[in-house]
């Protein structure tokens, strides 16, 4: 399919181009493309960090899915504006595949040193249990939302380090990824540690529940029936 690539600014001074037509393979994603531009343009490598995406004139997630004759604008920092992608930008609530590239693009940027990454993954059992498949539902906004406070609480509390997650919902198989945390920092004691703290307190707050099923049956996790 083709894509038209819009450059503004700086980017368009490394290009040398106001925009492009593209053929890409299939349907990739934003965080994909990204990567494919990084390839293109050798004055592009290890700069898209610092940009934002729009397809159509909306802003998008790296996880967002691109279509044939989208119009992707690639927007450096705008002036007097920040290269920190707002929060609300790197968290995500999917009901399809989740992409690790995608999500570590959110938090890759010159500063870091280390990038730590969290994947969430669905095993074949739980507690003495055969699991052969789950099921995520969501309270989807406010998930999202409780996602974005919890990434700005832990920012708050460790400047230096930027976050992402991205939680599936839907059905998932066994071996699927159902989240993705990534947390990048300038050493790596940081970014394992609020990754982890990224992980654990999303588990514990955001309205994301989990059916497992079974050769013996299903049930929700978390949730003891009448009577147990």
């Amino acid at each position: 399919m083709k894509l038209k690539v819009l450059y503004f600014a700086a980017v368009a001074e490394l290009v040398g181009a106001r925009e492009e037509t593209i053929e890409v393979d299939g349907s990739p994603t934003v965080g994909a493309l990204r990567g494919l531009l990084e390839g293109r343009h050798e004055t592009l490598a290890g700069r898209l960090d610092q940009v934002r995406f729009a397809v159509n004139e909306t802003f998008s997630r790296d996880a967002d899915t691109l279509a044939d004759s989208d119009v992707v604008a690639v927007i450096p920092p705008v002036a007097g504006g920040s290269d920190r992608v707002p929060a609300v930008e790197r968290v995500a609530v999917v009901d399809g595949p989740l992409s690790l590239d995608g999500v570590s693009g959110l938090v890759r940027r010159p500063a870091a040193g280390a990038i730590a990454i969290f994947v969430g993954v669905v095993r074949d059992h739980s507690e003495g249990r055969a699991v052969t498949a789950l099921d995520y539902s969501a309270y989807e906004s406010m998930a999202r939302a409780e996602m974005v406070r919890i990434i700005e609480e832990l920012e708050a509390e460790a400047p230096e380090v930027r976050l992402a997650a991205h939680h599936r919902v839907g059905a998932l198989s066994v071996g699927d990824d159902a989240v993705i945390c990534a947390a990048s920092a300038p050493h790596r004691g940081e970014a394992f540690d609020l990754g982890r703290a990224l992980i654990d307190r999303i588990k514990e707050r955001a309205p994301i529940w989990k059916r497992e099923r079974g050769e013996d049956g299903e049930a929700w996790v978390g949730w003891e029936p009448q009577g147990a």
